[in-house]
């Protein structure tokens, strides 16, 4: 996995949890967070898959709970896609 998936995930994560970016560690468990809902976790995920022009696939997402995992869907969906 690349470092720029994961900062670029991170970055994702704050903007649409509010959390700030320096809680977010690679492995913070998102849905551990106090105010993350499922709510949130799928917007961020629905704005992961319009920066990178990806589709994730529903039980690779949800099989996730820290933001490495996370970017580790998003690299491998990035490399099939290429």
């Amino acid at each position: 996995m690349t470092d720029d998936i994961l900062r670029t995930v991170t970055e994702i994560a704050a903007a649409e949890t509010g959390l700030p970016e320096s809680t977010l560690t690679p492995d913070a468990d998102l849905r551990g967070m106090a105010g993350v809902d499922s709510v949130r976790v799928l917007r961020m995920i629905a704005r992961i898959e319009r920066t990178y022009d990806i589709e994730l696939e529903d039980e690779d997402v949800f099989g996730t709970a820290t933001l490495a995992e996370v970017a580790a869907v998003v690299d491998k969906a990035v490399r099939a896609a290429a």
